[in-house]
């Protein structure tokens, strides 16, 4: 007799966004007292974004991934002792060390099991999920807390409106337990490190001093470009490598960049838009946090049921792409 298969299924979701929320309009008065022109019109018009949520000053990366984990822990009916695994996905540490997960675990009171942070900027979730994964499959981890959690605006420059009115703040967790019914069906990921410089935070504290540039740059039509090739690819292939194809997927949870992607490659694979989760309007572009946070607000307002195919998709500085897919 051969032995069971183990499999790793998403038992529980959580997300937490920062009480600030900032309009379109608050944040254009915000950098007009600066001399720099931005209105709702033209934000909404390039991105779809209407509003986002910004940390207070001091709160930190590990204060949203905590609150995030408590809220999926609860939803999969699961204490903080069960967990064995910790994988924040994050850009924004608290620290250069310990990881954030190590201190989340401290916050959570999860004592033993293994924590580390995860990055891959805005494919971070799905690096970390798909990383998991592994270790459940790998009978190395019995229940696996996954975050995506990011307080981008500490890495904005302020004054360049190109950036600033893209991003926002929190956090998305799932629990993954393992069981012998398939959950997650397949994973890729995938890297382009030549492509480094289309978005970047090139900087670093050396010697005591801020090296390089500490703030987020990005050539946005580069980006457009290669997130529309690479999603598209991604998901046929991770369809494909799980024997289903596109058209067969009940929603799509893209990485939450911007409207005009996430309508594209809703056309290039032919999935009728009513079947992609959009949050980027309620919460901008929230790096690592973008997927997770979707995939919660989908399934708290019932859309995503259990027993329905989910693809998850992340895309990203590094360069950084990949999928996951999950029965729900």
């Amino acid at each position: 007799m051969g032995t069971a298969m183990t499999y790793a299924v998403i038992a529980g979701s959580g997300s937490f966004l920062p009480e600030r929320v900032v309009s379109n309009d608050e944040l254009a008065a915000e950098l007009a007292t600066r001399n720099i022109s931005t209105s709702d019109e033209w934000i909404v018009e390039r991105t779809g974004i209407r509003q986002r949520h910004l940390a207070e000053r001091g709160v930190t990366t590990s204060v949203l991934a905590t609150e995030a984990a408590r809220r999926a822990l609860q939803d999969a009916g699961v204490q903080a002792g069960d967990v064995d695994l910790i994988i924040v996905a994050t850009s924004t540490p608290d620290y250069v060390f310990p990881s954030t997960a190590c201190l989340v675990q401290a916050n959570l009171g999860a004592r033993g099991g293994a924590a580390f942070d995860v990055q891959a900027v805005c494919s971070g979730f799905v690096y970390a999920l798909s990383t998991a994964d592994a270790f459940v499959r790998a009978g190395r981890s019995r229940c696996a807390l996954v975050i995506g959690a990011e307080v981008f605006s500490s890495i904005l420059d302020w004054n360049d409106r190109s950036t600033c009115v893209l991003f926002g703040d929190g956090a998305g967790a799932v629990v993954l337990k393992a069981s012998d019914k398939p959950g997650i069906l397949a994973a890729q990921l995938h890297a382009d490190g030549s492509q480094t410089k289309i978005l970047c935070a090139a900087g670093n504290v050396a010697y005591g001093d801020v090296t390089g540039d500490p703030f987020l740059r990005m050539d946005g039509q580069a980006v457009f470009k290669q997130a529309v090739t690479v999603l598209d690819r991604s998901a046929r292939d991770v369809c494909a490598e799980a024997g289903l194809d596109v058209a067969q997927l009940d929603w799509l949870v893209p990485h939450q960049a911007n409207v005009r992607i996430l309508n594209f490659l809703a056309r290039k694979l032919q999935v009728p838009v009513e079947k992609v989760v959009i949050t980027v309007d309620s919460h901008a572009n929230t790096s690592a946090a973008s997927v997770p946070l979707a995939l919660d607000a989908a399934r708290r307002d019932g859309r995503i049921k259990p027993g329905q195919l989910v693809l998850m998709q992340g895309v990203g500085g590094g360069f950084t792409w990949g999928s996951v897919l999950a029965r729900m």
